[in-house]
């Protein structure tokens, strides 16, 4: 049976005149019990998909940080083995398992002082988008005032502790 049928089935059965008190009290607490351990198993559900929520976020965090250490740490290797082959002066070097030949790439631009730059150095960005006040609908709409386009909805949520 499901939540909701559960829930009928008590509303019916209070409703009727016609049961006598043990029965419609054993009745109640079957359905309530049953009704309660369902209940029960969807905290656990959602118990659950929090921790692995929670988990997952932790370990991206972990992975992303990792990724970062391995591409600082590729960089540097590979700054390390440029400047190496560069002050032997080698055009090309083979290895058992590679050819290494450093070659030049467009310089790279670094602006040490945004502050010191010329303004024709500078871009400014105008965005055409717009952003909607959130909090100024809710406490009107919370006031009683009728914003065309927009409503309250509620919003419950069970807690699980």
């Amino acid at each position: 049976m499901k939540l909701f049928e559960i829930n009928d089935a008590i509303k019916q059965i209070v409703d009727r005149d016609d049961i006598d008190p043990v029965t419609l009290k054993d009745t109640l607490d079957s359905l309530e019990l049953t009704r309660d351990a369902k209940l029960d198993g969807l905290a656990g559900l959602i118990e659950r998909d929090t921790a692995n929520i929670d988990f997952l976020a932790k370990k991206i965090k972990q992975l992303t940080e990792q990724k970062h250490h391995y591409e600082n740490q590729k960089d540097n290797l590979l700054k390390y083995m440029t400047e190496v082959i560069d002050n032997a002066d080698i055009k090309q070097l083979k290895t058992e398992h590679y050819i290494l030949k450093p070659r030049n790439y467009r310089d790279k631009t670094i602006v040490s002082d945004e502050a010191k730059l010329p303004d024709k150095y500078k871009i400014t960005k105008v965005t055409e988008s717009t952003k909607v006040n959130t909090n100024q609908i809710y406490k009107d709409l919370k006031d009683g005032v009728e914003v065309p386009g927009a409503y309250l909805e509620p919003n419950r949520r069970t807690v699980i502790s």
